[in-house]
């Protein structure tokens, strides 16, 4: 047995709908504009290929928990996504093999210190800091791709204390699932227990300490936080 100078962590691991079980997390691939109208919010161009940046995998937390409003920003963003869950290896998969590779689907909330992005864009510096902070993944409960089966189109929606902000179709995805998981196998090999947030809508925006956020994916479920006020 292997011994260690210090306790080791505990697993990163998101819920699974209807059971007990959990599913393990390894690492969490994010998808950049990969929108078409949330590009164009922004001074992107649409037609550009998709790009990724990461989160460690203990920056997810379950739906239904308050997360305090998180230090070094004064504009906390939220962008609702598609998550897709991986649960078998692959490296450089076809794209019509990519779906065999996904273990199931998760409704997910990226927040993004907009201010430290901003500035990050600007200094022409890594993103690290306005997206991989802690509490920065929420996820709903996963559900099976053998129950959901694969979702090309389908609702999805975010609204802050239930006025509604962002509401699209995952059919407006620029890059569907199959070939987000084909691109992303290019560069890591995927691994059992990854993540891959897919990206958002348009209509991303602030929410302050008190406000209470809420979405969905049509078929896959939903979830729900609380943002409280900073820690002290």
């Amino acid at each position: 047995m292997t011994a260690y100078v210090l306790p080791v962590p505990p697993t990163p691991s998101v819920a699974i709908a209807n059971s007990g079980e959990r599913f393990a997390v390894r690492r969490i691939f994010c998808v950049g504009r990969n929108y078409a109208a949330h590009a164009r919010e922004f001074g992107n161009d649409e037609r550009d290929p998709p790009f990724f940046f990461t989160k460690p995998a203990d920056a997810v937390v379950d739906s239904g928990i308050d997360i305090p409003y998180p230090p070094l920003t004064e504009n906390l963003h939220f962008e609702i996504e598609l998550v897709v869950a991986i649960g078998t290896s692959g490296f450089r998969i076809s794209r019509d093999k990519a779906l065999d590779h996904v273990w199931g689907y998760a409704v997910g909330i990226d927040l993004t210190r907009r201010d430290l992005q901003d500035a990050a864009k600007k200094a022409a510096r890594p993103w690290d800091w306005s997206k991989a902070f802690d509490r920065s993944a929420p996820c709903g409960p996963l559900v099976a791709a053998r129950k959901s089966g694969h979702p090309a189109k389908g609702r999805i929606w975010l609204a802050v204390d239930g006025a509604v902000k962002q509401d699209a179709d995952l059919a407006e995805l620029i890059w569907p699932v199959a070939d987000i998981v084909s691109i992303c196998s290019e560069a890591v090999e995927l691994q059992p227990g990854d993540l891959i947030f897919t990206g958002t809508p348009a209509g991303v925006g602030a929410v302050k300490p008190g406000e209470t956020i809420s979405g969905g994916v049509d078929g896959i479920g939903t979830i729900e936080i609380a943002i409280g006020q900073p820690k002290s």
